[in-house]
């Protein structure tokens, strides 16, 4: 007897290609492993035999393979329609079994990994049917009613960790074994396969010229399902300038991409053909992908985005870190790995072209260098240093531009009216007063729904939304995702974080802010007025004291200082107050905990943070979603870099033409807050965004 095997099942229906996917996905294997590979159709006894043929291979071949013995079995003969010659199939480091059947419900307790492989039903009978000709035809009929009735009281798709889209064009092997080794299970047996595919090397080249962002973005990834700009558009002095310094253009392609979903505690990262899912926390399964450094910056390099992952976080991730569990429309979390990636120095007025080095590498250099050139060549087009409106995008827009075509602008409904608003203000105000909390961020939300057009395009152009929203509110961390029908529109001031690859962290909370004025001199008052508000200036230390709290977990003893407090910044359509913690990671802790020991930003809570949390939760009544989150990047130099996610439109289409828009808009509650400057305060907030769209502020 040898130990026990890790044993891997590819299921599907017939014709979905399982047979080739299992021989070659073996052939990957056995570069580093021993490997037995098993067909259920050996011993299916007959046309009619799907249920027998299953009970034949679960009792006498994955039942004594699982325990690591030999399995004898009869198999079956096609030609004399009757018991064949009896066979052997010895055990192995990995067993992989094939066949319709080989994930049954009877079998999971003893298999490692399900494979579910998909494809249409046309490809599927003309497969199968091109495989066995003319002996399957009469029967193929009698077989799918056999595979349709099993798989109705044993969905067994519902249970496979990892779902392929097998299209017979060579992809699916590779992109499977890529999947296999994000699951633990799996993870101590395949330690020679992770170490391969951590083996990365980077090509970088640097080109003297700055183009147009938006047009090269649109050039590179205008058709790419899954794309991500961290787009620096702010031009100005002082510490804004330093965190405008780069610029990140990045989507999914290429040997390398992925993208992930999480919800509720679930995992879904696609790999090319195949979707892998995982249980468990987030920012664990965060930490395995991302937290250690892999690469290095090349020489002269000073952004430290050396590819990785780019996305967001959801609010709704606090269930990991301390809050309630709340369920959202949108997923919790959606980033991409980008394997290349173009990084604008704003600064040094310099492109970076950066990949991992695949069979794809010098083709896509030479795709991007030509982007490159073109954008650089057609100048700047907007008037905040590179906007633009790109031919195929839609119109040019600048502030207050319609985004609907000759349509009315979208028109927003509150979720709370003024009343309502100002009654949780009350209620804010009566847990402060009983001690539960010093200060809560209370939040509500503005949204609109613009419908199809049946005579035209989609309703509402995102890309020429979020355009529109760069040019009216430029701001050091605005934002482009596009994550299929999900599109995040964001012109945040507000850093959340940064761990730089040497660990040092930075958080840089915003509390207070004030409307710019139309005359300089009033302009001027109400800097000064913010500057000098009490009630500001504690809601902004009360956040510094919380941060340094949630730095100071993670951080060196006597590391975390403030080398800022309440200053002012002044952006398009808001004077705010910052401040700045700085500290420096303990040296081997877990990086992606010490984002989690943060999150979410103490600025979007309150303070202290779990507990007023759970009050939030209460008044709130609604999940908050991609809003009060945070937006950047997690490199595979180990550091990160992210935003917190507020200025933030949600875009989510409907897939028919249509598509409903989401503001979250909030402010920090205290003792002293007056319930109507507080109101006001979200309608200051909700400006800069709404403007652009040609909306107003819902009215009650």
């Amino acid at each position: 007897m040898t130990p026990a095997p890790v044993i891997i099942a590819v299921d599907g229906r017939s014709g979905a290609g399982k047979t080739t996917l299992a021989i070659e996905l073996a052939a990957r294997l056995r570069e580093h492993h021993k490997v037995s590979l098993f067909h259920l159709e050996d011993v299916y006894p007959g046309w009619n035999g799907l249920a027998a043929g299953i009970e034949r291979y679960v009792t006498t071949v994955l039942a004594p393979l699982s325990r690591g013995d030999a399995a004898d079995w009869v198999s079956w003969d096609w030609d004399k329609h009757y018991d064949g010659p009896a066979r052997t199939t010895l055990p192995a480091e990995i067993v992989i079994v094939e066949g319709v059947g080989a994930a049954a419900a009877s079998a999971r307790p003893m298999l490692d990994a399900v494979i579910w492989s998909e494809s249409s039903d046309d490809d599927r009978r003309t497969r199968a049917l091109a495989r066995d000709g003319s002996t399957y035809e009469p029967f193929w009929d009698l077989w799918a009613a056999q595979e349709d009735e099993w798989l109705a009281t044993d969905p067994v798709p519902d249970h496979a960790q990892i779902r392929v889209l097998n299209r017979a064009d060579g992809t699916a092997p590779d992109d499977v074994l890529q999947a296999l080794l994000h699951l633990p299970a799996l993870a101590a047996m395949l330690l020679p396969e992770l170490s391969a595919r951590l083996g990365l090397q980077l090509h970088a080249e640097r080109l003297d010229c700055l183009p147009d962002a938006a047009r090269l973005f649109h050039t590179l990834y205008g058709r790419s399902p899954h794309a991500v700009w961290l787009d620096s558009s702010l031009r100005t002095e002082g510490l804004p300038a330093e965190r405008s310094r780069f610029s990140i253009l990045a989507d999914d392609g290429g040997r390398f991409g992925q993208d992930v979903r999480h919800r509720s505690g679930v995992t879904r990262l696609t790999i090319g053909t195949a979707t892998v899912a995982t249980a468990g926390p987030f920012f664990r399964w965060l930490d395995g992908v991302w937290g250690r450094r892999a690469l290095r910056p090349p020489e002269g390099y000073a952004c430290e985005f050396t590819l990785g992952w780019l996305g967001y976080l959801g609010y709704e991730l606090k269930r990991e870190t301390g809050g309630s569990d709340v369920s959202s429309e949108t997923p919790d979390a959606a980033m991409i790995f980008a394997g290349r990636a173009v990084v604008l120095d704003h600064r040094e007025g310099s492109v970076w072209l950066l990949a991992l080095e695949a069979p794809d590498a010098a083709e896509w250099l030479a795709l991007a260098r030509s982007a490159v050139a073109a954008a650089a060549a057609a100048g700047p087009t907007g008037d905040t240093g590179d906007t633009a409106g790109t031919a195929g995008t839609g119109p040019a827009v600048g502030g207050g531009a319609m985004v609907t075509g000759s349509k009315p602008a979208p028109a927003f409904t509150g979720r709370d009216t003024e009343t309502a608003y100002k009654v949780k203000i009350a209620d804010a105000q009566h847990e402060i007063a009983e001690g539960n909390t010093y200060e809560v961020c209370l939040t509500t939300a503005v949204s609109a729904v613009v419908p199809a057009d049946p005579a035209g395009p989609d309703a509402l152009d995102a890309w020429a939304t979020y355009l529109a929203l760069r040019r009216k509110n430029p701001a050091p961390f605005a934002s482009y995702l596009r994550f299929g029908e999900l599109t995040v529109a964001s012109t945040s001031p507000e850093r959340f974080l940064r761990i730089a690859a040497d660990g040092g962290m930075r958080a840089e909370p915003i509390k207070g802010t004030r409307p710019r004025g139309s005359e300089p001199a009033r302009d001027e008052e109400l800097r000064r007025q913010l500057e000098s508000s009490p009630k500001d200036r504690a809601e902004n230390i009360m956040i510094v004291d919380l941060l340094r709290n949630d730095l100071s977990h993670f951080a060196v003893a006597g590391s975390v200082t403030v080398s800022r407090l309440c200053a002012i910044e002044s952006y398009a359509t808001v004077h705010q107050m910052v401040s700045t913690i700085d500290a420096k990671l303990k040296p081997g802790l877990p990086r992606a905990e010490a984002v989690a020991a943060c999150f979410p930003a103490g600025s979007m809570t309150g303070a202290p943070k779990i507990s007023t949390m759970a009050i939030l939760d209460r008044l709130e009544e609604a999940p908050r979603g991609v809003y009060s989150g945070a937006i950047g990047y997690f490199s595979l130099s180990g550091a990160m870099d992210t935003a917190v996610a507020i200025r933030t439109l949600v875009i989510s289409a409907d897939g028919a033409g249509g598509a409903e828009l989401s503001l979250g808009v909030g402010g920090a509650i205290t003792a002293d807050s007056s319930p109507q400057e507080e109101y006001d305060e979200i309608r200051t907030k909700a400006y800069g965004v709404l403007s652009a769209l040609g909306s107003e502020f819902p009215p009650d």
